[in-house]
């Protein structure tokens, strides 16, 4: 974002993440613990708030979060283009991974893994699987279960997998 500052001098702020919910509505986050918001920082908040009140999103600003859930959460973003999906994959982990399961000898359970993983972490992204992002670095050992699948929430890779499961 860009503006004018009040004494007229250009004022920029690159908010940290912008989230679409499952109903459409946006979302947008900065992250900064409250020890280090300057006044200069304070005002961009204020400001980034109020553009995105203009237009129908929230703003929230959170300290900072936990190193390996944004660890986790980076590498799973990695893998969120549906191009890694693979529909015959995707429905035999969901059969797998129905009782829960480490990570890697699911997987193996499906194929290859240099095939499989990366649909196993798609799967993730999209919350068809679900892992604890916050317990340790995802891992073989992660232990791997079935998410939560929203009904009509427009999500095609996640209704292909519900269907097919």
């Amino acid at each position: 974002m860009s503006w004018a500052g009040a004494d007229g001098k250009r004022v920029r702020h690159t908010p940290d993440f912008f989230v679409r919910r499952v109903d459409g509505t946006g979302l947008v986050v900065d992250m900064r613990p409250d020890e280090r918001i300057a006044p200069d920082d304070a005002a961009k908040f204020a400001v980034t708030a109020a553009a995105c009140r203009s237009v129908g999103w929230d703003f929230v600003r959170v300290g900072t979060p936990d190193g390996v859930l944004m660890a986790n959460v980076r590498w799973l973003a990695g893998y969120r283009h549906p191009r890694v999906h693979h529909q015959e994959v995707a429905a035999r982990l969901v059969e797998v991974f129905a009782d829960g399961g480490g990570l890697l000898a699911g997987a193996l359970r499906v194929g290859d893994q240099i095939a499989v993983l990366p649909v196993l972490f798609h799967l993730l992204w999209r919350r068809v699987l679900a892992v604890d992002l916050e317990a340790r670095l995802l891992s073989a050992g992660s232990r791997v279960r079935l998410g939560t699948v929203r009904e009509g929430s427009g999500d095609a890779v996640a209704s292909a997998v519900a269907a097919s499961g």
